[in-house]
């Protein structure tokens, strides 16, 4: 309901601190209309507990979003409404007493109702009805004392319903301001328990509370996916950089997610050196194959995706896994799905381990000129990646089958390994990870 009622002749005019809404009909109040409004007004203030209650029952008839919180807490709502409306229909007699309290009123209830969850057209509604309550038992009771007096209370109508849409914009206004911080508090508060999650620090009394704010099973299966730019030529992981898609970013395109996966509701976070993803995993085993196969990777973004763990309280351990694939990713970018680079994955998770091993079964190519030793490391690799096979390791690198195996026998004779030895062989194939992930 508004608070005030101004008079063409200013015999009504208060201090005003908030702008009223430009008004919308011609006020025609004179001094003989503002009386007659007075008169009837004063009538109202001493009959304010029933006029709440019929309020209230109106609200509860004709309002549903109400309903619930009239039958939760009537007597809550009764002294709500009764004092919007003692100082609202108080504004009519003493408008200078009661506009700022008025105003305060409006803009709590504005701010309640949104923390309640009250739909801001149903508030306004509330307003209205209670704005055209106020008005009819204004004619109402003018009518019962004069009814010639009806024509001199038409004359403030035009008042009245400008300022009931007056505080149906203070009422908006605070709604509104209330609504954005309670959205700010809570996509903070999800961006802690997500942060939390991934560090592994979330408590386990907290996991519920973790499972119902995000729209999670807390036993469900989980992986994580972890983000980040391409490494310049010859940058160790240090230099990787986090994959930035803010307004104004000049980073690649985002990783995209399949959108017939169940992964596709990934929940993103920002972290210092990385952009992670909690992946909600329903399939059968081989879903992260699919999903990793899937995964649409911007040229120059480095993906990895760790192994599937159980439950929240495991996110912690999924993203150190995802961690670990992004790792063990070409420093030019790719996708890495950790289950199927586990060897990959050994190197990178000890670094100075993995390069001890290089050194020992690679340091003799170092004696040779640097040309002649990336033919034998490309050589040897390529062989390994052909399964022992000279003819198709030749066919890649587009050279005799028998060239493959001197550049092979060379190796041998350099560094006194065996690539026939199955113990040698295995050390060979770590350290040229080591090489190719470490750049040792």
């Amino acid at each position: 309901m508004p608070q005030v009622v101004r008079s063409r002749k200013g015999a009504l005019h208060g201090p005003s601190p908030v702008p009223p809404l430009p008004h919308r009909f011609r006020s025609l109040a004179d001094r003989e209309s503002v009386e007659v409004l007075h008169r009837a007004a004063r009538v109202l203030v001493a009959s304010l507990p029933a006029l709440t209650d019929r309020l209230v029952e109106a609200l509860y008839a004709q309002e549903p979003a109400y309903r619930a919180a009239i039958d939760s807490d009537r007597a809550e709502v009764w002294q709500e409404v009764h004092h919007s409306l003692r100082h609202n229909v108080g504004s009519l007699i003493q408008p200078r007493e009661f506009r700022e309290s008025a105003h305060r009123t409006s803009r709590w209830i504005g701010e309640i109702r949104a923390e309640q969850g009250v739909p801001l057209d149903a508030v306004l509604h509330a307003f209205r009805m209670g704005g055209a309550m106020v008005w009819q038992d204004l004619v109402d009771e003018t009518a019962r004392r004069d009814p010639d007096d009806i024509r001199l209370l038409v004359h403030v109508a035009a008042d009245v319903w400008n300022f009931v849409d007056e505080h149906c914009g203070v009422v908006a206004d605070a709604y509104r301001q209330a609504e954005r911080r309670l959205s700010w508090r809570r996509e903070n508060r999800q961006r802690l328990m997500v942060a939390a999650l991934l560090d592994g620090t979330a408590r386990i009394a907290d996991l519920a509370e973790a499972a119902e704010m995000l729209g999670l099973p807390e036993q469900g299966r989980y992986a994580v996916l972890a983000v980040a730019e391409g490494r310049r030529s010859g940058a160790g992981p240090a230099d990787a950089g986090v994959v930035r898609h803010g307004p104004g970013s000049a980073a690649r395109p985002p990783v995209v997610l399949p959108a017939a996966h169940p992964g596709a509701a990934a929940l993103w976070h920002p972290g210092p050196d990385a952009e992670f993803a909690i992946l909600p995993l329903t399939g059968p085993p081989g879903e992260l194959s699919e999903l990793a196969a899937a995964l649409d990777v911007p040229a120059g973004t480095r993906a990895g995706i760790g192994s599937a763990v159980e439950g929240l309280a495991a996110l912690g351990d999924a993203r150190r896994l995802a961690e670990t694939a992004l790792r063990a990713c070409p420093a030019t970018g790719g996708t890495v799905l950790l289950d199927e680079h586990l060897p990959d994955a050994l190197v990178v998770s000890s670094p100075s381990l993995a390069g001890a091993l290089a050194d020992r079964v690679l340091g003799p190519l170092e004696r040779l000129d640097p040309a002649d030793r990336d033919v034998i490391v490309e050589t040897l690799t390529a062989w390994l990646d052909a399964d022992g096979s000279a003819q198709r390791a030749g066919a890649r690198l587009y050279c005799h089958r028998n060239t493959v195996l001197n550049r092979l026998r060379r190796f041998e004779q350099l560094t006194g390994r065996c690539l026939t030895r199955p113990r040698d062989a295995v050390e060979i194939s770590l350290a040229l990870a080591a090489r190719r992930l470490l750049g040792t």
